[in-house]
């Protein structure tokens, strides 16, 4: 049960709270003075604290101090025979979760017993669910080159900097953003994260700014933006090379100005939103090519940071690749499985075109398939190879309908394209006659993203 420590120079006020919270059920520790309540909060155990304000030697608020040095997350109720406003406003500056005066009412000490219980328990779940998004965004690898991106994250993430993050297809570009925007100082605000290239042209100024009511057909209502969504925290606008020039040069007045203006509206909105930006392509010939705008670039351009392939990175492979086959596990309540070192020698040879998303997605298929606790070579043969064959098309005329056969065929030169063109989204979509938006919903449909 929970521990409240009672801290009264009173002894009558000290037992009648005693015998109140014992008949509810919970465990009591009693203090006269500040001295005895600062050794039992240093001794740990204690869930919340009772503290009164008038005492001898050290008062209440003097307490209230040393013991938020000691364990700033114990919630302390402060209690005063003399209510004053003053008083309470000084407690709750004090870090003080509330404040009751004497004489206090029994019920509404417990109340106020449960609720800063229940806010240790949030505070304990928020942590938990914080060490959760750390696993989740940690970049593994012992390499060089991995270990410079570590090195630049921790140096850019305390600051307000733009960051431009540059790479294939894969090679975890937003794991990145997601990391800056962890260790600054606007990790408890949002990540608001924009494919540019999977939003069609005709809305993304609506998506990125949001839009009045009418401003458009279909517009029934004001719709707030993604911009004004990250208020407070981080936006990320992946793939950012594939901005038109006319919302390019939007952008470039938000970043500038930090106001945002709705579509269809006149009102002005401040938004503070640090931006970070992602791109598969060569921004610098792009600027030179006249496609993308030269004082947008180096707006997005200030800390850059490269991404490398992993085949760039290949002594990483094996932590990984084992990484991911635990993580899978876990995650679908399947036994720890364990990769021997031939089966890591055989995928350290693997060419990895799709990088490190690819070898995940290969880990999470070895996870399901797999059937002892140790994976060898021999076992990766129809995990690896199986795929490729599905991957390079295998026999189309062996689908039972034409819906399959379609399909079959479409997902073949889709990625075929998409392999001719270096895995890059807007330059298929151009050469294969579809809009962007279109290509992006069928590369989730096939499972080639």
């Amino acid at each position: 049960m929970p521990r409240i420590l009672i801290v009264d120079d009173q002894a009558a006020v000290r037992d009648e709270l005693v015998y109140a919270l014992n008949f509810e059920g919970y465990e009591t520790v009693a203090a006269a003075d500040g001295d005895s309540a600062l050794r039992e909060i240093e001794q740990g155990g204690v869930d919340v604290m009772l503290l009164d304000i008038k005492m001898p030697g050290m008062d209440g608020l003097q307490v209230l101090g040393k013991a938020k040095e000691r364990r700033p997350d114990l919630p302390v109720v402060m209690i005063s025979g003399h209510g004053d406003i003053e008083t309470a406003v000084l407690a709750v500056k004090g870090g003080a979760y509330d404040f009751l005066t004497k004489p206090f009412d029994t019920d509404r000490v417990l109340v106020s017993i449960k609720n800063a219980l229940h806010l240790v328990e949030l505070d304990h779940e928020n942590r938990a669910l914080r060490r959760e998004l750390a696993r989740e965004v940690q970049i593994l690898g012992r390499s060089q080159a991995i270990q410079q991106v570590r090195a630049l994250i921790q140096k850019v993430a305390p600051t307000e900097a733009a960051v431009l993050i540059s790479g294939g297809n894969g090679t975890g570009k937003e794991l990145v953003a997601r990391q800056i925007h962890a260790l600054s100082k606007r990790a408890r605000g949002p990540f608001v994260a924009i494919n540019c290239a999977a939003i069609p042209a005709e809305l993304l100024e609506s998506e990125l700014f949001g839009h009045e009511k009418g401003a458009f057909t279909g517009a029934s209502a004001m719709r707030r933006g993604h911009f004004e969504a990250a208020n407070g925290g981080t936006i990320f606008l992946d793939e950012v090379g594939d901005l038109a020039l006319e919302a390019q040069a939007k952008l470039l007045r938000a970043l500038q100005e930090k106001v945002i203006v709705r579509v269809g509206g006149s009102k002005e909105f401040a938004v503070d939103a640090r931006v970070l930006a992602a791109t598969n392509q060569d921004l610098p010939a792009m600027v030179q090519a006249k496609t993308f705008r030269e004082d947008l670039f180096y707006r997005l351009n200030v800390v850059p940071i490269t991404m490398p392939s992993l085949r760039e990175r290949a002594e990483d492979i094996e932590d990984l690749a084992q990484h991911f086959l635990t993580e899978a596990c876990r995650r679908n309540g399947l036994p720890a499985r364990r990769l021997l070192p031939a089966a890591l020698e055989r995928l350290r040879a693997q060419p990895w075109p799709g990088n490190v998303r690819q070898l995940k997605n290969q880990m999470e298929r070895v996870a399901i398939l797999a059937e002892g606790k140790e994976v060898r070579a021999e076992d990766l043969g129809d995990m690896l190879d199986a795929p490729a064959a599905a991957e390079s098309g295998g026999d189309l005329f062996a689908h039972a309908t034409i819906e399959e056969f379609r399909a079959a065929a479409e997902r073949e030169y889709i990625r075929r394209k998409l392999q001719e063109h270096g895995g890059n989204i807007k330059r298929t979509a151009e050469r294969i006659g579809i809009q962007r938006s279109n290509l992006y919903k069928k590369l989730e449909r096939y499972g080639l993203k």
